[in-house]
């Protein structure tokens, strides 16, 4: 079978049910795992080239609707009759069943309930320590500095927070990303800071900016400097590498309940 993946969290997808080898071309995004390095690039995911995609003949592409603006990728998909799935996960479980479901189109329904079970079980061991956790800190995740995103209760990062025995500030949003601004989180008083910035690498984040916020020096996490600059690939991506980010947050916020995290847990598939 030829896999096309015009998004990250696709080709990861792709990748943990063992079928890189049969991917044969992905977005200008995708960077994981180091085999697909060398692919033919098809544009950015937002923006996918058609053409290039309808070239290599693919017997399934691998679309997605997890930032908007991606509806446009689908529609130019149909009218070339290019035969393709979409995925659209806000939460863990959403992410498990696409698993699932790729299993199924792919005919490997065997290894993707193994990988599943597998998903779930680090997820239910680490809920199994977060229930006896009483004290629960506060978490902002900033997904973009200016304007202010950060998501809501319907988002994974809602769900991570909660596993590694925190809250997302957050949480209370009945949606997937909220525009806020830097008072109101000022007023949130977290005492964590986790900045996350989508699709922005970890070396190109500055948290020293945030001194130039108005009130924020005085706020808890900043004085006990908790200011986290984490993998954006760990917390941004829809796919299991978030438990990849789950092992860390956790170890940051909880060093004494949870396992402390190691490079090996890169390694997950």
């Amino acid at each position: 079978m030829r896999i096309v993946s015009i998004c990250p969290s696709n080709t990861e997808l792709a990748a943990y049910l063992g079928l890189t080898s049969s991917i044969v071309g992905v977005d200008n995004f995708s960077d994981w795992p180091e085999e697909i390095v060398g692919l033919p690039r098809l544009g950015p995911d937002l923006d996918i080239d058609i053409d290039k995609v309808e070239s290599l003949e693919p017997d399934l592409v691998l679309a997605s609707l997890s930032v908007p603006g991606m509806e446009k990728n689908i529609e130019r998909l149909k009218r070339r009759n290019i035969p393709f799935h979409v995925f659209n996960p806000n939460s863990l479980e959403d992410i498990a069943a696409d698993l699932l479901t790729l299993g199924k189109l792919t005919g490997i329904e065997e290894r993707a309930e193994m990988v599943v079970e597998e998903y779930r079980s680090m997820i239910e061991m680490y809920r199994g320590i977060a229930e006896k956790i009483d004290v629960k800190p506060k978490l902002y995740w900033e997904w973009w500095p200016k304007p202010v995103f950060t998501p809501g209760g319907i988002n994974w990062l809602t769900e991570i927070s909660t596993l590694a025995g925190a809250v997302n500030c957050f949480a209370s949003e009945d949606t997937a990303s909220f525009q806020t601004d830097w008072e109101t989180v000022r007023r949130k008083e977290p005492d964590h800071i986790c900045l996350v910035w989508v699709g922005v690498r970890t070396q190109k984040v500055k948290p020293a900016i945030l001194q130039k916020r108005p009130g924020w020096n005085e706020m808890k996490a900043m004085k006990t400097q908790n200011v986290h600059v984490l993998e954006e690939p760990y917390f941004c991506r829809p796919s299991p590498r978030l438990l990849i980010g789950l092992q860390k947050i956790a170890s940051i916020i909880h060093p004494e309940h949870y396992p402390a995290f190691k490079e090996t847990h890169r390694d997950l598939c």
